[in-house]
């Protein structure tokens, strides 16, 4: 299969939905083929559940949209054992965590308990309910999405669960040619009613077995670890990356080498994901403080342009 080739038609159908984003867009199909989930923060009406459902259109995958809430319970996103009178026991309904895509719309609105129920399913693909294990649909990734500038009624996500997202991305506004682009395309409906897929599930499991063959060399692994060390020497950051970041890097690479047409990864290979995989990891100096916190992507910018790539 031409994972490249694959990519590109899947950028090329969600570019139909959302306008001049075609990097964030990249970025989201490399996170899908390396197993991973997203985490989109950014402004309300950006388009973020509408890429969400454009990527799932793409891939023929069954997509699940969640209202996180205050009242939100975790059995509303796992699935409940109820007692059915007609068969007189108990039977199993999943809950919206049963989807190839799952939309996990303001996860930052819901209380740490309901939060905590995608902590097993992100990590292991599986959930556990009244002892019993299901596992989840394949391929499976969570895109989860949050308001950065409202915090009356949120709850922030803890380390533990910010760090089981593969990516941290934001849309930000369109530009003026895409902004036109948006307002000519709705005129009649959303185009997000006549998107089509352009494959099935199964490429994407395929796909996704391809990309853990791409290889990576002494000289990337060592340039992958030396960034991680760099993050927990700085003296402008208070928590670096841990190890589960170390691999997400590489993995990251791994996809974005795959679908720029290549078998082995290169330095900018991780040197375009880094900043999407790394930034979210780390807690700044300045965040402990009521000063201004420094911008973490400036940071993780910073560490990867000053961290010596040997050569080979």
């Amino acid at each position: 299969m031409d994972i490249k080739a694959l990519a590109d038609s899947i950028l090329s159908n969600i570019e139909k939905v959302i306008y001049g984003k075609p990097n964030q867009i990249r970025l989201i199909i490399a996170a899908l083929l390396a197993r991973g989930h997203i985490l989109l923060d950014d402004i309300p009406g950006t388009g973020k559940t509408s890429l969400a459902k454009s990527l799932a259109v793409s891939i023929s995958g069954d997509v699940k949209r969640i209202q996180f809430t205050p009242d939100l319970l975790p059995s509303d996103v796992t699935g409940i054992n109820f007692f059915n009178q007609k068969e007189s026991d108990f039977v199993f309904r999943p809950g919206p965590i049963f989807a190839n895509v799952v939309i996990a719309d303001e996860i930052n609105r819901t209380t740490p308990r309901t939060q905590s129920a995608l902590l097993e399913a992100m990590e292991e693909r599986q959930v556990t309910i009244d002892g019993v294990t299901y596992p989840l649909a394949e391929p499976f990734i969570v895109i989860a999405t949050q308001n950065p500038i409202e915090s009356q009624g949120t709850f922030p996500l803890p380390e533990a669960q910010i760090d089981r997202f593969f990516m941290k991305l934001s849309l930000g506004y369109p530009d003026f040619k895409s902004g036109k682009a948006i307002l000519t395309g709705h005129v009649t409906d959303s185009p997000l009613k006549r998107l089509e897929a352009v494959c099935g599930v199964s490429d994407i499991l395929n796909a996704q077995k391809q990309v853990r063959d791409i290889h990576s060399s002494d000289r990337i692994n060592d340039y992958i670890v030396k960034i991680a060390v760099a993050t927990r020497e700085s003296e402008r950051i208070r928590l670096g990356v841990s190890p589960r970041a170390s691999l997400a890097l590489l993995h990251a690479a791994q996809s974005w080498a795959a679908i720029s047409g290549r078998d082995y990864i290169i330095p900018d290979d991780v040197k375009a994901v880094a900043t999407p995989v790394l930034a979210h990891r780390i807690i700044s100096a300045s965040q402990s403080s009521l000063r201004v916190t420094e911008a973490a992507e400036n940071i993780i910018d910073y560490i990867v342009d000053s961290v010596p790539v040997a050569v080979e």
